[in-house]
């Protein structure tokens, strides 16, 4: 019976025929972690691609404008948050997962930028009105205004609450973010013929007045 029992632990030692079932069962959970992560990855891949878009869209829908109603405004940061699709834009409570905020910034003749106005589809996310703001080091100065004076930006910034679905654990909600800074397409109000802020996009206005650049023509 001893010598049984002796001669079954040296074969159970020997047996080689479980070892590909151990390796997978070794190997298993890193390959499941290594794929989740890749769909999440690239899912917040895809989706910071999206908000980048969203930034650039909004920014370049005010940009055409020489006036914009408070309703034409609320029109575009509403449907500018469709480009989102098809990732959601609303948690299961209903909360809103994104926040895009326009403002206009201005400088004086000395180059200090401020806000001259701002909207957000947050209550809390517009800027304050004279805020003071550093301009982007990718609005290069022109070498013929080196001080960047008596100019107008329009600043879109869009941010989005991404959950991971299955890494939620460990990475939590990953805030992602853009901004975007275009001049206005069509205003020549400069200091010649008009009063600070120069080259702007007038908000709130009674009507709308929207320019077809390529065509030189305005719709108001």
């Amino acid at each position: 019976m001893i010598a049984g029992l002796s001669f079954r632990v040296r074969h159970l030692w020997t047996d080689v025929r479980g070892v590909a079932a151990t390796e997978f069962a070794v190997v298993a959970p890193f390959m499941l972690l290594l794929y989740v992560g890749g769909v999440e990855i690239g899912n917040g891949l895809a989706m910071n691609v999206k908000v980048s878009a969203t930034a650039h869209s909004v920014a370049d829908m005010i940009s055409q404008n020489t006036q914009l109603t408070s309703d034409r405004m609320t029109s575009i940061l509403s449907a500018s948050s469709a480009i989102m699709a098809p990732y959601p834009v609303v948690d299961g409570s209903g909360a809103s997962l994104m926040t895009i905020t326009v403002s206009e910034v201005s400088t004086d003749s000395n180059g200090n930028a401020t806000v001259q106005w701002s909207q957000s589809t947050s209550s809390t996310g517009a800027r304050s009105v004279g805020q003071k703001m550093t301009l982007s080091s990718f609005t290069a100065p022109d070498p013929k205004n080196p001080t960047n004076a008596n100019i107008s930006l329009i600043l879109s910034e869009v941010s989005y609450s991404y959950t991971p679905n299955l890494g939620y654990t460990v990475a939590g909600t990953v805030k992602l973010s853009d901004s975007y800074y275009l001049f206005p397409r069509c205003s020549t109000n400069s200091p010649s013929n008009s009063s600070f802020p120069y080259y702007d996009v007038k908000y709130p206005a009674s009507s709308t007045c929207t320019c077809i650049q390529h065509l030189q023509q305005k719709s108001c």
